[in-house]
């Protein structure tokens, strides 16, 4: 058994930390923050209840997966409601009247969907989705839970034989591969705009993640009853039944390491407690949930940087947001639990977001969740919860949000316009009046709340040169028992990949280099229930 402390309560810290003191480590966890769930943070206010990060609840198998290593199972820890719709897509009103294209859930309801605005379009969507479940299992098989710690993870023969159509994938672009396929604006958009959930450009995303497709279009989008607070709570509640210890308002300051040259390792951490304490907690093994960039360059000393300042000097980030939570009086029909506001001109949003000139698209293409639609318990009766993302470019000057419009100019002015569009395109032209709770957060907050990398809402971006093997790996190359999850680093960013990412961390203290997922004992007796 070895002493482990966890950097950080965000899902990945939160998810190692469980794997962790499953397999008999003796593991403590340190926040900084007050609250456990990093990005998926909460904020309650007048009988509303808001998350303020995930809230696609997609890739199933990958929660499953991570549940029974924990000994029990999805469906006892989650009360999980099939969405259908699956979201609604709206664009620029006309005659003055809203336009919209609600996708149903299921692969025969989405065809019909395709079909009516393309004719063909249902069989260029069938052979799309059958790549995208075969890019999927090719994924999780050989690539997202691989630590690639052994070449001969990738030169199996099915990877062989799978090459030549990975290759392509892998050197054309999201974009440029639907385009081929389907002639419709409005159908490229709905299989280019998941990109962005990877914090990427879908002009320069490969052709690889037209797999999100095969999630939200046939396997269908779900909600787990509470919100992703909820499932946030169930894996802090298993880490801390398995035996780690959990502690907030604990910032680590420092990686203490013994040893030099290249016999280097870590001793601990030292951290201070709210009243501004100093600690140390002594480690055999140290892994951090928090942003990678943070955690290199400023847990470490230059010479044990893995991934000093000149590197991510060289790296892509994915796109930062202005956040904006709205308490609403009445209901809103109009909306379905998720829905999309597309603008026309799609190259200008991009541009304007990952471009030469970074500045707030106007208009931004936004994305905007109802949870009220699924959930009674996110709102007061007779009211509904909004939460609205706006991409911007990860720009820490744009600055802070705030309660009620108190937050930074550029930030509230972006909450203004957002809101503004919903009502015109959605058909609620007095939305703004109806608002009764405004609460808004920017770059400038993930920076402080997260110490995220430019003020980032989700990590470097999913470009070619910063996936797999080549994005940020799950372990120091200069400090030995030095390890890191989460979003910034391998496989990537959301909550699926989070969880993943803190698989990897154990296969890597294990020793074990193999590539797919780790086979599961089934337990004796169910697990609790959580509903």
């Amino acid at each position: 058994m070895s002493r482990v402390v966890v950097i950080g309560a965000g899902v990945a810290g939160l998810a190692t930390a469980g794997l962790l003191a499953k397999d008999g480590h003796d593991v403590v966890v340190l926040e900084k923050n007050a609250r456990i769930g990093g990005r998926a943070g909460t904020i309650e206010r007048d009988g509303f209840r808001f998350d303020t990060g995930p809230s696609w609840y997609l890739m199933p198998g990958v929660f499953d997966h991570w549940f029974a290593m924990m000994g029990t199972s999805a469906d006892e820890q989650l009360d999980l409601t099939l969405l259908d719709p699956g979201y609604r897509v709206f664009q620029p009103p006309r005659a003055g009247a809203p336009s919209q294209l609600t996708v149903p859930a299921g692969r025969e309801a989405v065809s019909h969907l395709f079909e009516d605005r393309e004719p063909g379009a249902a069989e260029a969507l069938s052979d799309y989705l059958d790549s995208a479940h075969h890019a999927s299992a090719m994924a999780e098989k050989y690539f997202l839970y691989n630590p690639f710690t052994r070449l001969s993870s990738l030169t199996t023969g099915e990877v062989l034989r799978a090459a030549p159509r990975l290759f392509s994938l892998l050197g054309t672009r999201l974009q440029a591969f639907a385009a081929k396929r389907f002639r419709d604006p409005l159908l490229r958009q709905i299989l280019g705009y998941p990109a962005v959930f990877l914090g990427t450009d879908p002009r320069t995303a490969p052709a690889m993640y037209h797999l999100m497709s095969a999630l939200d279009l046939d396997e269908g989008v779900s909600y787990p009853q509470g919100g992703f607070w909820r499932l946030v709570e169930r894996i802090g509640v298993l880490a801390a039944d398995a035996g780690a210890r959990i502690v907030t308002d604990a910032a680590v300051t420092s990686i203490r390491t013994v040893g030099r040259d290249r016999d280097v390792r870590v001793e601990g951490v030292e951290w201070t407690d709210a009243a501004g304490e100093r600690h140390f907690e002594a480690a055999d093994i140290v892994v951090s949930g928090a942003d990678l960039h943070h955690t290199e360059t400023a847990l470490l000393p230059p010479h044990l940087r893995t991934y000093p300042e000149s590197w991510w000097q060289r790296r892509t980030s994915g796109p930062g947001a202005v956040l904006v939570m709205l308490g609403v009086r009445g209901a809103l029909p109009e909306l379905p639990h998720h829905s999309l506001f597309f603008t026309e001109d799609w190259d200008a949003n991009f541009d304007a977001i990952f471009g030469s000139d970074p500045r707030i698209p106007s208009p931004a293409s936004i994305y905007v969740c109802r949870p009220s639609a699924s959930d009674d318990d996110v709102a007061p009766a007779d009211h509904e919860n909004l939460f609205v993302l706006v991409p911007v470019p990860a720009d820490t000057s744009i600055g802070h949000g705030g309660s009620d419009g108190a937050g930074d100019a550029e930030v509230e002015k972006t909450a203004d316009a957002a809101i503004d569009m919903i009502a015109e395109w959605s058909g609620v032209p007095d939305l703004r009046e109806r608002v009764v709770v405004r609460e808004t957060l920017g770059p400038a907050d993930f920076r402080d709340d997260y110490h995220s990398w430019r003020g980032g809402m989700l990590g470097p971006a999913h470009i070619l040169s910063q996936s797999a093997m080549f994005r940020a790996q799950n372990a120091s190359k200069r400090v030995g028992g030095l390890y890191y999850a989460g979003a910034t680093t391998a496989p990537g960013v959301g909550v699926p990949m989070c969880l993943i990412s803190a698989e990897i961390v154990l296969k890597r203290i294990r020793g074990d280099h193999s590539a797919g997922p780790l086979p599961v004992a089934v337990p004796a007796t169910p697990a609790t229930g959580a509903r």
